[in-house]
């Protein structure tokens, strides 16, 4: 794995940071597939029981990296559509199907693909300084990274349509106002507010978090009897879990319980 994506390993949870702060941490081919990388390995590790995502420097991402390779050349334009594929739509598709609660801290700006990325995320914290934008229209390009689905879902379709036309960036404050994301906080907070809040979500009944993101991710696609149908069975795998017996019982003994998470 490049050192364009840290890695931290905490006591039941991961710390991992896109790692290009001179560039705002704009995304490579090398940098994404890396990150990918990480996410698979998180997924894969049963003592990982949360993770947060976050960005090295003054900016959180800045979306995909513009060079030379993208632009049209004597063989065409290029296949932004491959890139997308192959890429920015794996990780989101990675952080939204990961079996743990993601946090996301927005360190600074999260532009194009950067946005995209935090919005897939289960809980977003972001610096007072920080902002949201959808820079895609600027270049002459559509949404993408999830941003026409998270956004028309998060703040409604008429303010979503003006972000991705007007491409005007959103305060985090207003973000947070707006039900885009979780809370802003002051800038020199964030980090150990984010670190305690997934340090908190690791002990925590992990399976039981898991099951909730799939409700939640079909919530939208799901009719009510669809959507009830899909509570009864995954209730009926919460309820088979070690962490359930351990909860009811910690309740009747009038103490707190020790949730064991993906251990069994």
């Amino acid at each position: 794995m490049t050192d364009t994506i840290q890695v931290e390993q905490r006591a039941g949870w991961r710390r991992l940071a896109l790692n290009r702060p001179d560039k705002l941490n704009a995304l490579t081919e090398e940098m994404m597939t890396a990150l990918i990388a990480a996410l698979d390995a998180a997924r894969d590790d049963a003592a990982c029981r949360a993770m947060l995502l976050t960005g090295e420097g003054r900016g959180f991402c800045a979306g995909q990296e513009l060079s030379q390779s993208l632009m049209p050349g004597p063989s065409g334009p290029p296949d932004l559509g491959r890139l997308a594929d192959t890429y920015h739509h794996q990780i989101v598709r990675r952080i939204r199907e990961l079996p743990m609660p993601v946090v996301c801290a927005v360190n600074g700006v999260a532009a194009g693909a950067g946005a995209g990325f935090a919005l897939a995320c289960d809980i977003v914290l972001a610096a007072r300084s920080a902002s949201f934008i959808q820079v895609f229209g600027r270049i002459g390009l559509t949404l993408d990274s999830g941003n026409s689905y998270f956004l028309p879902r998060l703040v409604g379709d008429v303010r979503a349509r003006a972000l991705a036309m007007l491409t005007e960036p959103v305060p985090a404050e207003k973000a947070e106002a707006w039900g885009m994301i979780w809370k802003a906080v002051d800038d020199d907070k964030l980090a150990g507010e984010a670190e305690t809040l997934v340090a908190h979500l690791a002990t925590q009944p992990t399976q039981a978090l898991a099951l909730t993101k799939r409700a939640l991710n079909q919530s939208s696609g799901n009719g009510l009897d669809a959507q009830l149908d899909l509570e009864r069975d995954l209730q009926r795998e919460a309820g088979r879990t070690a962490d359930y017996a351990e909860g009811v019982k910690a309740f009747l003994e009038k103490r707190k319980a020790v949730f064991r998470g993906r251990t069994g």
